[in-house]
């Protein structure tokens, strides 16, 4: 009986090794949880496409918009555990919704944290109409018309929101209206449109309209300058927020399948190719594995629940 003991806890991780090994067999599906066009969903169709080629299996990108990322959210945490369904996701599902829906369908805290694919600066955005140069002519611009412009965002409790809020309340508490939309393309449609006054977006998807003169960067959210645009630090100091993509699986999910995800998606970023097209998308490649991933999730929580406390952030 002792054997026995000594024995069984050793061919339980040798199964769930072999499992990896054996794993994928049959496609893989990544759920975004925001619709097409954006960042969110443009990073694991490029990641995905080459893990397909590195695993011998297709993964396709099931888009699941809707609350903040939350629908696409539960359909993983309910989904099972084998590594067959992954949720790619920004910060909002993973580590800030838990920090302002006071009751979720699922447990951020459960899913299984994989990796950490890359990060994208935001970029504080206006439509060229108002005729301001930078960050303190636009506050100024708020101040003097208290209540009359208004800002877009990718929905509630996404970064580009908490962004917003948090430069409206470190300028000094802003008066400017908030309009949540559900995902990138259609926020970003209104300000082009110039339905809109203001967006905080991920630099990647907004750079070919700044680069037009359609739309104009007044400031990254990143701690220094990025491509030529000042950094809003310059003008609030300490000011810094980005949007970073991670990768989760299922709870209970098994450290193995973790550990080969983390690992194919971190060879796959340095890929050339891979490096090129995120450059494109202004994104730095992170590649973390599932213990740096669980940790930098952790921090950004406490990160985040800093940001919400600061800026009083409520949702609508």
């Amino acid at each position: 009986m002792p054997v026995l003991r000594l024995v069984l806890p050793f061919l339980i991780l040798l199964s769930g090794t072999l499992h990896a090994q054996e794993w994928p067999t049959k496609t893989v599906r990544i759920v975004v949880p925001f619709p097409p066009g954006g960042s969110a969903d443009l990073l694991p169709r490029i990641v995905g496409e080459k893990l397909a080629e590195r695993w011998g299996q297709p993964v396709i990108v099931d888009n699941r918009p809707g609350a903040a990322g939350n629908i696409g959210a539960e359909v993983v945490f309910r989904s099972e555990p084998d590594g067959y369904t992954l949720l790619s996701a920004p910060p909002p599902p993973l580590v800030i919704n838990r920090l302002l829906y006071p009751k979720l369908p699922y447990d951020s805290t459960q899913f299984v944290p994989m990796s950490v694919m890359a990060a994208i600066p935001n970029v504080l955005l206006v439509h060229p109409k108002h005729n301001v140069r930078d960050v303190r002519e636009f506050i100024e611009l708020i101040k003097a018309n208290p209540g009359k412009l208004n800002y877009a965002s990718q929905g509630n409790g996404t970064t580009s929101h908490l962004t917003a809020e948090l430069f409206k309340s470190m300028a000094g508490g802003l008066q400017i209206t908030h309009v949540p939309y559900k995902g990138t393309a259609p926020a970003l449609a209104d300000l082009l449109a110039g339905q809109v006054d203001m967006m905080c977006d991920n630099l990647g998807v907004s750079l070919p309209h700044v680069k037009a003169g359609k739309l104009r960067a007044l400031a990254v959210t990143s701690r220094t300058p990025f491509m030529g645009i000042p950094a809003l630090a310059e003008t609030l100091p300490g000011f810094e927020a980005q949007a970073w993509f991670g990768v989760v699986g299922p709870p209970k999910t098994s450290s193995a399948i973790a550990e080969k995800v983390g690992s194919s998606i971190r060879e796959v970023l340095k890929m050339p190719e891979v490096q090129k097209r995120l450059a494109e998308l202004s994104a730095e490649p992170m590649g973390l594995g599932p213990a740096e991933a669980a940790a930098f999730m952790k921090q950004e929580t406490e990160r985040w629940s800093e940001v919400i406390r600061t800026a009083s952030v409520r949702l609508d």
